[in-house]
């Protein structure tokens, strides 16, 4: 880049300054310039002649060295006048927040080798263009975060902790990194992570956020004194198919048969065509083939037999740019009933869809009154987990049991629920088919009569939407999860309970209660929740008071301590790595279960432009603050070090 020149001079200024270099010159003919040396008188004699033949101008620049040193440091200053520069970039502010996404979706090879190696490269690049002074932090994230490196301004402490930052296959989420980096430069924030340094006085701060994006916008949080500045990592062209959900339940025809479903879709730029091959036990078994385009899904559907039970692998064969979504794993565990309690003064349709048909085969149902929340009986199996799911229809207990939960028409005393006012007939207008929930749950000939739109939870997936807002969500809680219906059933009116929406007639309700059975109570041919896990989600098992040696293996044959939170209960919390876990006791073999990405948000590789962070629209930049990169003060130096040489030359007598 060519340098540009600022004049700091006005004309006569100028004028004044280039009489000076022939004024030097001029005295330099002006000035005797003669050596005492002793010499013999005949060598006198000789130089004396010689210096009537040789005395001319040229002769006289080209002896006195000092005058080209003068000339010289003139020039220097007179180019230091026109301050010369260019155009270059820096990073704006002196605190740095470096947030680098380290989530599944940044193990994408659109860039060589993956986009985290990418990210981190940018990093070290704006570790490299710090100015003196500029102090750093480190902060790898994903749906998580983690402090690398404290503020620092020393360099190599900056690099090693970057080059150290690791890939996972967890989903992303920037709350939480934002959360920490806002302990460091708000005051008066309460501690949000124990590794959070609180300060007393604002210390603004710039955020840079190295990521492709794949993330919620951030709600409900405010910024401060941190200034954001978001650096896309990867390709608009990037390529992917994913498996967004894989997993087992009886053949409704055929109850001693099973099925294995699977949906796939193309989450990139261009079509591809897949082979999806489905392994047992380390055996393929059978395969199915698919040509996706852009943005479309393929739903796969595997009969499987009567299969006791065994390990299954699901593995993709495509050319994309992600492959961390193109295996998935489900495990077939004896079945066994669901321990499930409804809680409700009256609602038949519920009661007959859970104690019916395939409902009474995959679980056992002990019906309550909501009268039955006060008492001891039900304090007792709260607390000690004696269910796998407690239903609320139109009431809600006073703490959250040890169990997993569905509510109609209350909302949780815990957590972060909240609730929109009331609406006439919301119209349902999408679902989550890749939940298992919702699992071949049409909902498009559902009608509702009135509605309460639902806040979603931190961590929460809406189920069911509709142009009112989220009428059905689910929110993990520790080792549970729980899901809220924002309309009800029936409810009590003049002529007794009346309806209030079509649901409870149309096939799809009584296939999504036998999905709560099976996702949330552990029943239908044992693939339960707890048996199909993301990454990150907590684990709990339930052994024999008289067990002991309770271990999990990891899918890469690691041994690993689950933490025990009550007699008999166990949390294992180490899901990062996706396969197959088992859970033993005593040396012997419990259950297993897997874990999955499916994750569309993480499996759609195109990265985003820009996002929100609260009322704040945070664009993408491909370079740094633009800024004046200044010459002069080189110039400067390089002109005392002149002065020194002349000075050195003329102190010394040094003739050259």
């Amino acid at each position: 880049m060519w340098p540009s020149w600022i004049n700091t001079l006005s004309w006569w200024q100028w004028s004044v300054l280039a009489l000076v270099p022939p004024a030097i010159i001029i005295l330099y003919f002006l000035k005797l310039k003669r050596r005492p040396v002793e010499v013999p008188s005949t060598y006198l004699w000789m130089r004396s002649i010689e210096d009537l033949h040789v005395n001319s101008i040229w002769q006289r620049l080209r002896r006195n060295v000092l005058l080209w040193l003068q000339l010289l440091f003139l020039f220097l200053a007179m180019l230091a006048l026109l301050r010369p520069g260019w155009q270059g970039e820096a990073l704006s502010g002196d605190r740095l927040i470096f947030l680098v996404d380290n989530s599944a979706s940044m193990r994408a090879g659109d860039v060589d080798p993956t986009r985290l190696e990418e990210a981190k490269r940018l990093v070290q690049e704006s570790i490299d263009a710090m100015r003196g002074g500029d102090v750093a932090m480190i902060i790898s994230f994903s749906d998580t975060a983690r402090v690398e490196q404290t503020f620092t301004d020393n360099r190599r402490l900056l690099e090693r902790a970057v080059a150290g930052i690791k890939p996972t296959n967890r989903p992303t989420s920037l709350i939480e990194a934002l959360k920490v980096a806002s302990g460091l430069a708000n005051p008066g924030r309460s501690a949000y992570d124990i590794r959070d340094t609180q300060v007393a006085e604002a210390l603004p701060a710039t955020i840079y956020i190295f990521s492709d994006g794949r993330f919620e916008n951030v709600t409900g949080f405010s910024l401060g004194n941190l200034t954001p500045v978001y650096v896309p990592v990867g390709k608009e062209s990037a390529s992917n198919v994913g498996i967004l959900n894989f997993s087992i339940r009886r053949d409704e025809a055929r109850e001693n048969r099973l099925q294995a479903f699977a949906q796939l879709e193309n989450l990139g730029a261009k079509p591809l065509s897949v082979t999806a091959d489905l392994f047992l036990d380390g055996r393929l078994v059978n395969t199915g083939k698919a040509d996706l385009d852009p943005g479309a899904g393929q739903p796969m559907v595997f009969d499987l037999g009567a299969i006791p039970a065994g390990t299954l692998k699901l593995e993709v064969q495509v050319d994309d740019d992600l492959t961390v979504d193109n295996q998935a794993w489900a495990v077939i565990n004896p079945p066994r009933e669901a321990r499930v309690l409804l809680i409700t003064p009256g609602n038949d349709s519920l009661a007959i869809a859970l104690t019916a048909g395939s409902g009474a085969r995959a679980a056992k149902v002990t019906l309550e009154s909501p009268s039955f929340l006060d008492s001891k009986q039900y304090a007792k199996a709260a607390e000690e987990g004696q269910f796998d799911l407690i239903i609320y229809d139109r009431c809600r207990p006073k703490t959250m049991p040890q169990a997993n939960t569905f509510f109609l028409g209350a909302l949780p005393p815990e957590g972060e629920w909240k609730a929109e006012p009331k609406v006439d007939v919301p119209a349902i207008i999408d679902t989550d088919p890749s939940h298992p929930l919702m699992h071949w749950v049409n909902m498009g000939d559902v009608l509702l009569l009135e509605g309460t739109p639902l806040a979603v939870p931190p961590g929460g997936t809406v189920l069911i939407d509709s142009n009112a807002g989220p009428m059905m969500v689910i929110a993990p809680r520790d080792a549970f999860e729980d899901v809220v219906s924002g309309f009800l059933l029936v409810e009590e009116g003049e002529k007794g309970l009346e309806g209030r929406t079509t649901w409870f007639a149309r096939q799809s309700f009584p296939v999504f209660m036998l999905n709560l059975i099976g996702y949330l109570g552990g029943g239908t041919a044992g693939q339960g929740k707890e048996l199909a896990l993301r990454p990150g989600q907590s684990f709990a098992l339930d052994v024999a008071a008289s067990a002991d040696q309770v271990a999990i293996l990891s899918p890469g044959g690691k041994r690993l301590e689950p933490r025990q939170v009550g007699p008999g209960r166990f949390l294992f919390t180490d899901t990062g790595e996706l396969g197959v876990y088992e859970a033993q006791a005593s040396g012997k073999q419990l259950t297993q279960f897997a874990v999955n990405l499916f994750d569309a948000t993480e499996s759609s590789v195109e990265p985003r432009k820009t996002f929100d962070v609260g009322p704040v629209e945070v664009k993408g930049r491909t370079g740094w603050e633009a800024v004046r990169r200044e010459l002069w003060w080189w110039l400067v130096w390089v002109g005392l070090a002149v002065l020194l040489i002349e000075w050195y030359i003329y102190t010394r007598r040094v003739y050259l």
